[in-house]
């Protein structure tokens, strides 16, 4: 079995792609992939996984779970989609590390399926605006306490990767940045779905519908069709530029009112952050798909 697990970030765009992928069900079935409801299976691992943290995994408790997820589907991919399954975003950061618990958790996915192909999925946003949105949902009084470290420009998506490939050597994983979504969304979800580059999906300009004016998607409609041949690299050209000039504002800028935040220490930020892209893509078994 291939599974293929997508683990968010949080406010990355996430139950878009499970809407998405929700759509394509009955033509991915057919291809031998299932797409289950998240209700058959966020809750029902989220307990196999706490039970896993005192006690081994039974004997053909993998082939229970699936059975349970799948309901005798036939298939040689399932694809698994929450956002939460690294935690909640009031527990995201601890002492300076995004996503604290993923190692732990992929190593507990490894042995509750320690015969088939594990792949993650994840999209990986700017520190600058993800932390902001995650500590909203915090207890915590103040960023700091939150990110358990003074400079949020020590916060690094690498030490993540790097623990989750450390914890499971033969992990495969692929990530993209949520900034770069709207060029790459039909690429994220065929590679997700486990398919050939240019086979038909439903709602391929989902995501660019949501952001783009309805003038600028008429006009990139006929733009489509009236350029057949196109390949996905030129698509991205010429989705970027109907994006420079149709976007709408609102969907695409955000306003941060977090007491310290300032605009320099953000482009501090999203310095540190583009740097630390090229360190996440020279990571062994670590693939950026990028524009």
């Amino acid at each position: 079995m291939q599974l293929a697990i997508h683990t968010g970030a949080h406010f990355s765009e996430e139950e878009r792609l499970m809407k998405c992928l929700l759509r394509n069900k009955n033509s991915f079935s057919k291809k031998g992939v299932a797409v289950p409801g998240p209700g058959k299976y966020r809750r029902l691992i989220k307990q196999t996984l706490e039970a896993l943290k005192t006690a081994p995994a039974a004997e053909g408790a993998r082939d229970v779970l699936l059975d349970a997820i799948m309901d005798d589907e036939d298939a040689d991919r399932l694809i698994l989609s929450n956002a939460f399954f690294f935690g909640a975003p009031r527990a995201a950061v601890r002492r300076g590390i995004l996503y604290p618990f993923a190692a732990e958790r992929m190593a507990q996915i490894r042995k509750l399926f320690p015969d088939d192909e594990i792949e993650m999925f994840m999209a990986l946003r700017n520190p600058a605006t993800l932390l902001p949105a995650m500590f909203e949902h915090s207890p915590k009084p103040s960023m700091t306490s939150y990110l358990g470290v003074d400079d949020p420009c020590d916060i690094r998506w690498s030490d993540t990767i790097h623990a989750i490939r450390n914890a499971v050597p033969d992990l495969t994983i692929t990530v993209w940045c949520n900034e770069d979504t709207p060029l790459l969304w039909p690429q994220i979800i065929r590679e997700v779905a486990g398919l050939e580059l240019g086979e038909e999906i439903v709602g391929e300009f989902d995501l660019l519908n949501e952001i783009m004016s309805k003038e600028g998607m008429q006009r990139f409609a006929t733009y489509l069709k009236s350029h057949p041949e196109m390949t996905e690299i030129q698509k991205r050209r010429v989705i970027s530029a109907f994006l420079d000039k149709f976007a709408l504002e609102e969907k695409t800028e955000e306003e941060l009112t977090l007491a310290g935040w300032t605009e320099d220490l953000m482009d501090d930020m999203t310095d540190v952050y583009e740097e630390d892209m090229l360190d996440v893509q020279r990571i062994p078994g670590v693939t950026l798909i990028a524009p």
